[in-house]
C-alpha cells in the first residue's frame, strides 16, 4: 500500500512522542505536535483534524504497513505504547518491501557506476548488507547499461548544483575540432543524457543563443557570483527535446514530418521499440513491412539512427533528408569499391 508524504509525517510524529514516556499524551496533545511538524516540514498552517489523528492511530495499529503498533489508551484519555521499546522504525519489512528495496539497490548500484554518485557507495554497501541479512543472498536480477570509462562524468554534480541554484559557470572547454581550449562564462539550464554521454544546454554570457557542451570536452569548471545569473526566457526545458533525437538542436529548430519505410524483418522491432515517441504507423503491408511517421528535428543523430538500419530502411520524405541519406550511402559504398588498403 502506498502512503503519501503527509501521512508518513503524521505517523512518525505520533511514534516520536509516544516513545517519550516522561509525560502523558492526549489526543489533543498529539494534534498540536502533528500540526507543528506539518508546518515545519511542509509549511502547512491548517493543522490537522481530530478525526484524521484517530484514523492515523487505527492505521498504525493495523498490519497494513506491518506496523502493528501496540498503541493503548490509559485512563480513557492518554495514549502510549504498551511496549516501551516499540517504534515503527523497528518494524520488519514485508517480502514485498524487501523486493522493492532490492530493485532500488540494484538501480543505485548502476548509478554508482558514475563517479558523480560515488558518495552513495557507503549507503549502497550498508543497504546491501542489511538486505542480505533479511532475505539471504540472491543473484542480481537487474543490469542496466553503463560505461565507467566515459569522461566528463565528474562534472555532473557541480553542473547540477549550478543549474538548481542558478549559478553562472566559468568553463574551460576544448571541442574535438578546436586546436586550443576556450574559457567563457556560461549560464547553465539543463543536463541531458544521450546514449551514455552527458551534455550541458547553456548560453554563453556574451552570446544570445543556446549551445550544447559535451561534458567529456570540459577541462575545468569554476562557480561565479550567483547574482550574475540570467535565466533563459521563452523555453520550457522540460519539453525542449520532445521533438528531438539526441541533443543537436537550436532554439529555432522545429520538428518536421519524416516518413520512413521499414522492411518486414525489422518492422516488429520498430513497432515495439519506436524510433521516437511521436512514431505513428501509417501503413502495414502484406509483406510485413511498415510505413511510419515521426515528427523530429532533422539533425545528425537522426541521420545516424537511420543509417544504423542499413539496407532495412528507406526515407520516403522529406526530400532533403532522403537525398542526404542517399549521398552518405553512396559515399559508404565507394569506400568498399576502392581497391586500396
Amino acid at each position: 500500500m502506498s502512503v503519501n508524504k503527509l501521512a508518513l509525517i503524521r505517523y512518525k510524529t505520533i511514534d516520536h512522542f509516544l516513545r517519550q514516556r516522561h509525560r502523558k499524551w492526549t489526543l489533543e496533545d498529539l494534534m498540536i505536535k502533528i500540526a507543528d511538524a506539518l508546518y515545519e516540514y511542509e509549511g502547512i498552517t491548517s493543522g490537522v483534524s481530530k478525526r484524521t489523528v484517530q484514523g492515523d492511530i487505527q492505521f498504525m495499529r493495523s498490519n497494513k504497513l506491518a506496523y502493528n503498533a501496540p498503541i493503548v489508551v490509559v485512563d480513557r484519555k492518554y495514549y502510549t505504547y504498551s511496549d516501551p521499546s516499540y517504534s515503527i522504525n523497528n518494524s520488519p519489512m514485508t517480502d514485498a518491501d524487501l523486493g522493492k528495496m532490492k530493485d532500488a539497490v540494484d538501480f543505485l548500484k548502476y548509478m554508482n557506476g558514475f563517479t558523480h554518485f560515488e558518495e552513495m557507495s557507503d549507503l549502497i554497501v550498508r543497504l546491501e548488507s542489511n538486505l542480505s541479512k533479511s532475505e539471504g543472498n540472491k543473484k542480481v536480477a537487474i543490469q542496466l547499461e553503463s560505461n565507467k570509462l566515459l569522461k566528463g562524468l565528474e562534472w555532473i554534480t557541480a553542473i547540477h548544483k549550478a543549474i538548481r541554484d542558478e549559478i553562472p559557470l566559468l568553463i574551460s572547454y576544448k571541442s574535438f575540432k578546436s586546436k586550443a581550449e576556450t574559457q567563457q562564462v556560461y549560464f547553465p539550464y539543463l543536463l541531458k543524457e544521450y546514449r551514455n554521454r552527458w551534455f550541458l544546454i547553456c548560453k554563453p554570457k556574451k552570446g544570445t543563443v543556446l549551445i550544447t557542451l559535451a561534458l567529456d570536452r570540459i577541462l575545468e569548471i569554476e562557480e561565479m557570483a550567483k547574482s550574475g545569473f540570467v535565466p533563459y526566457e521563452g523555453i520550457d526545458f522540460e519539453r525542449y527535446f520532445e521533438d528531438t533525437i539526441g541533443v543537436t538542436k537550436t532554439s529555432r529548430d522545429r520538428g518536421q514530418r519524416v516518413i520512413l519505410e521499414i522492411d518486414a524483418y525489422n518492422a516488429p522491432y520498430v513497432e515495439t521499440k519506436p524510433i521516437h515517441p511521436s512514431q505513428q504507423i501509417l501503413k502495414k503491408r502484406e509483406d510485413g513491412s511498415i510505413i511510419i511517421r515521426i515528427d523530429v528535428v532533422l539533425n545528425f543523430e537522426l541521420e545516424r539512427e537511420i543509417l544504423g538500419f542499413g539496407e532495412n530502411i528507406k526515407v520516403i520524405s522529406p526530400p532533403r533528408l532522403k537525398n542526404f541519406i542517399k549521398r552518405r550511402l553512396e559515399k559508404s559504398l565507394a569506400n568498399y569499391e576502392n581497391n586500396y588498403i
